[in-house]
């Protein structure tokens, strides 16, 4: 039967123009979303037009297959996990199809990331109101599925409100255009004698008779909540002329909007369009000692014109402390608060805007309730949303297997009630023993609460259940919305007949059937659910796997627990225009197979369900890591700092076991010793890699891309010449005394460069010392080498812990290099006390001068005057583990020169990646984003600044550029 339905599959891959993937890989990606679920799809398809989706249909109605819509894949409830084919529309589905600015209008597919909307909206002063914390990945087709809100709900409302008109695929493969219309063009639609019609029929006879419409008002959440998507929006539907006496339009995509993809396959999407809001604004930041005097307040401040009204808990502060991303953008928050309500007003002009602080300030006085108020402007304002924003993201931080679990997180009830609902609502989680976890909308009456369990235990998958059991009793208590805005999906679907009743239930089943007869469409969710405790990501009371590792995984309990910090929030499938730089490589192809999600999601299925001795050994995680460029921005950016570089590093270790390496990979491995020996016959290698014959023959051999420049190895070697350096300091005193490290690449490639940082220091009043160490192991840890790189990190943090102090600490100049004592080497030396230690005197050198610049060590009347324009791209390693503004103010110091920074991500080199045949074009499609085009408008006279190898070889290879590393400027300004 397998093996017929698998010949059927292959059948259907061959008629689709999209593509449809059945491996094990692609199968166990997508049996996950953000959600605590886990369902094994039969397939993943990529539809690239309608006739696609047309078939896929045809294809699920005549093998009984379920069809489950996926975009970004950040559903919270279990909405994009399934059985069938898992269709996933933001590959191809992604076009902005028509903008009409006289009506504010535009339609869109289902795959538009919803701030790429906004981008393009922008210069027209018009934007997609409703924002969610997950806007910069998140698709207008699955906040359509989920009506969505986010913080701006309070001002613009939800999705539903934005919904004028949907073309969609049905059941039976028809087409259907769904928008306003009056009641006689409904009655029309009810006499059509087709799948169309017969769902206006059904739709008509089950809301028509008085007594049901009554019912319906009654059972259905309070009005005055417009965050309520429990089960269809049949109320929705009764305020229009069809049912009552308005004069209101009926729209079916009222219905259709918060349907989570059950009832029709959408194709398009045309949505109002507000005006952008004011542009001055304002965030005041309420600080409580109490959360019962955070939400005592809320009611009094939305007495204001607020735009959003957003709370984050002490649990949600704390972790932010661990996440490098966040600590920077926490730096307004004092003391030690249990709750922060952040209150944003908007004004015309800035004199409108401080009246209105003013006003809200006086509010906030009187009701006596915060112990500090901040008022925060400008990019201060975007840091604290965006703290606010990471709030899911950095539940996954939590270590250990006790998680938040997302079932109760998503109740919202009518303001008023809002305080005494949480009142009884923290008594509720008392009685279970939970601390409950609160944060998000307060303005709107929703705050996303979460209990912490550990569900891999039988014992906290029974309380998920009590806990989500009582708490809808509770929601029912104040006519609330079990869903708010995060959707029905698996966890509360089958509490919709409770909080609606059963005859209201009965007729979200008769418009599922007549929409989707066959239950092909997301079955499993709203209507016929699934039990909201099987299924679940791990089975409960399993047996831990035992897996042992080379690197150090002990700060999250284990490599399998550091993968599964992964909770599927999709902040890796942010795309370039918005910053950062994960995840490279998924910016580049677009495919969620190469998203860091997908990464550690693959590395946890196998880990975990692997029958192999060596669970490591699977082909399909050497494919999902082969993208992988090991920048680590993860390690940052993602809020659940997932170290996916340290996992690869790891997994190509382990596979290499069994598989063991090609002889390129060792080439690359073992770059500083063939340079080393190639150092002894400078010229003949020079000659070999520079000439055009010999260089085409070494790239063919050993499978490196044709278009690259080799690098040419030193004429000597900067250990080769330092005792020929004129030691220019005979001072009977310096400022302070220095170790140079001497990495491989500098030692070998960048000679000159180590010359211009040793002369900086020596010109600054540094005593510049060096002692014999070992190569950093860099190129080891890339390509998988562990076993050697934990003997160089045990050489050099044995050498090196006796003469680094923080008065003599250690300085390098290259990032990649510098920084295996702040990260790997804590995982792979012995002496893990030493090794950290070690790491805290380890310095950058621009981040070594920039401590020095501001104690007063340096001042820029050591360089010249003269006038210069300089473009700097920081390497990805400085930018995860400390940031470029240590490069921006050194480069800044001279008082003439003017620095900006290039808003890149990676610069697709990565080491050895971009050298290797097989990536080199994802390698330069990565550069071409953003850092390529910012390089080429410069003007002829800008200074090109870099401070990575691979960076500057990268800038050469693409744009013919010869980029500088930051001390050579700075050696150059010297006066």
């Amino acid at each position: 039967m397998i093996q017929l339905l698998t010949a059927h599959l292959h059948a259907l891959q061959g008629r689709l123009e999209g593509a449809l993937y059945f491996d094990d890989l692609m199968k166990s990606i997508y049996a996950t979303d953000a959600s605590v679920y886990r369902i094994l799809p039969l397939a993943v398809a990529y539809p690239n037009n309608v006739n696609d989706i047309k078939l896929l249909i045809q294809f699920a109605k005549k093998h009984q297959t379920p069809l489950i819509p996926r975009a970004a894949g950040t559903s919270l409830a279990g909405q994009c996990v399934g059985t069938g084919i898992v269709v996933d529309v933001s590959k191809y589905f992604n076009n902005i199809l028509h903008f009409n600015e006289a009506a504010k209008t535009v339609t869109v597919q289902p795959g538009v990331v919803r701030d790429v909307l906004n981008n393009y909206l922008k210069p027209y002063g018009l934007f997609f109101g409703p924002n969610t914390s997950t806007s910069n990945r998140c698709t207008i087709g699955g906040m359509v599925g989920n009506n969505s809100s986010g913080t701006t709900s309070i001002q613009y409302g939800v999705t539903r409100d934005k919904v004028k008109k949907l073309h969609v695929v049905l059941s039976d493969g028809s087409e259907a255009v769904f928008s306003e219309m009056g009641a006689q063009a409904f009655h029309n639609k009810t006499k059509l004698d087709n799948l169309e019609g017969q769902i206006y029929n059904t739709i008509y006879k089950q809301l028509a008779p008085k007594a049901v419409q009554q019912d319906i008002l009654e059972a259905f959440p309070k009005a005055a909540i417009h965050r309520r998507n429990t089960g269809y929006a049949l109320d929705a539907l009764l305020h229009t002329n069809v049912f009552s006496n308005v004069n209101t339009p009926f729209n079916m995509c009222h219905l259709l909007t918060g349907s989570e993809g059950t009832l029709a396959f959408t194709t398009e999407i045309t949505l109002q369009l507000d005006v952008l809001p004011p542009e001055h604004s304002a965030l005041l930041c309420l600080h409580f000692s109490a959360i019962d005097s955070c939400l005592q307040s809320v009611e009094g401040v939305m007495a204001h014109n607020l735009h959003t009204c957003e709370m984050m808990d002490k649990t949600i502060l704390d972790l932010t402390k661990h996440n490098k991303t966040q600590q920077e953008n926490r730096t307004f928050v004092q003391g030690d608060p249990e709750a922060i309500l952040m209150c944003e007003l908007r004004a015309h002009s800035f004199s409108q805007l401080q009246i209105q602080v003013e006003h809200l300030q006086r509010t906030v006085a009187n009701l006596q309730l915060s112990y500090a108020q901040v008022v925060l402007y400008g990019e201060a304002i975007n840091k604290a949303m965006n703290l606010r924003k990471a709030g899911l993201g950095l539940l996954g931080n939590l270590i250990g297997d006790k998680k938040s679990a997302a079932c109760i997180e998503d109740t919202a009830v009518a303001l008023p009630d809002l305080a005494n609902y949480i009142s009884e609502f923290t008594k509720l989680m008392a009685h279970y023993k939970q601390k409950a976890i609160y944060y998000a909308h307060a303005g709107a009456g929703e705050l996303h609460l979460r209990p912490v369990l550990n569900l891999k235990a039988k014992t906290d998958v029974v309380l998920f259940r009590q806990i989500t059991t009582s708490v809808a009793q509770l929601v029912k208590k104040y006519r609330g919305s079990m869903s708010g805005e995060h959707g029905d999906g698996i966890v509360r679907a089958e509490f919709i007949p409770f909080m609606i009743g059963p005859a209201n239930y009965k007729i979200l089943q008769q418009i599922k059937a007549a929409f989707d007869p066959d239950n092909l469409f997301n079955p499993g969710k709203i209507v016929t659910p699934l039990p909201m405790d099987i299924n679940l990501r791990y089975e409960p009371g399993r047996r831990e796997p035992e897996i042992n590792t080379l690197m150090d995984f002990s700060a999250s309990l284990g490599i399998l627990r550091e993968a599964e910090k992964c909770n599927g929030s999709g902040d890796c499938r942010k795309l370039p225009e918005f910053g950062g730089t994960m995840c490279p490589s998924y910016r580049a192809t677009r495919n969620e197979k190469d998203t860091t999600r997908a990464r550690a999601n693959a590395l946890r299925e196998f880990l975990t369900n692997s029958q192999k001795k060596n669970k490591f050994n699977h082909t399909e995680l050497k494919e999902v890591f082969s993208l992988c460029i090991s920048c680590k921005a993860c390690a940052s950016e993602c809020p659940s700092s997932v170290d996916v570089a340290s996992l690869k590093a790891e997994f190509e270790y382990q596979y290499k076991k069994a598989h063991g390496s090609s002889f390129r990979t060792k080439l690359f491995a073992y770059n500083a010793q063939i340079n080393r020996y190639s150092s002894y016959l400078p010229n003949f290698t020079r000659f070999l890699v520079s000439n055009s014959i010999s260089s085409r023959f070494l790239k063919f051999s050993f499978k490196i891309a044709s278009k690259r420049s080799l690098p040419i190895v030193a004429s000597k070697s900067l250990e080769q010449q330092l005792n020929q350096l004129k030691r220019a300091s005979k001072q009977a005193t310096y400022i302070k005394t220095v170790y140079f490290f001497l990495d491989e690449f500098t030692n070998y490639l960048d000679t000159q460069i180590g010359l211009d940082a040793i002369q900086l220091l020596t010109a600054l009043n540094y005593h510049v010392k060096f002692v014999k160490h070992a190569e950093s192991g860099r190129s080891f840890i890339s390509k998988g080498f562990l076993q050697q790189a934990k003997k160089l990190a045990n050489t050099n943090v044995n050498v090196l812990s006796s003469v680094i102090s923080a008065e003599t600490p250690l300085v390098g100049i290259e990032p990649s290099a510098i920084y295996t004592f702040k990260d790997e080497y804590i995982k792979l030396a012995d002496n893990k006390e030493a090794a950290s230690a070690l790491a805290k005197n380890c310095f950058l050198i621009e981040s070594f001068l920039q401590q020095e610049i501001t104690l007063g060590h340096i001042t820029a009347n050591q360089f010249t005057s003269a006038s210069k324009i300089i473009k700097f791209h920081g390497h990805c390693h400085q930018k995860a583990l400390e940031n470029q503004k240590a490069s921006f103010d050194v480069l800044n110091l001279p008082k003439n020169y003017k620095v900006t920074i290039i808003p890149s991500g990676c610069c697709g080199m990565a080491g050895s990646f971009g050298y290797e045949k097989e990536h080199y074009d994802i390698s330069m499609q990565i550069a071409e984003q953003t850092l390529f085009p910012a390089i080429n408008k410069a003007a002829p006279s800008v200074c090109i600044a870099a401070n990575g190898t691979s960076c500057r070889q990268q800038i050469l290879d693409g744009t013919a550029k010869v980029a500088l590393h930051p001390v050579t400027i700075l050696k150059n300004a010297l006066l």
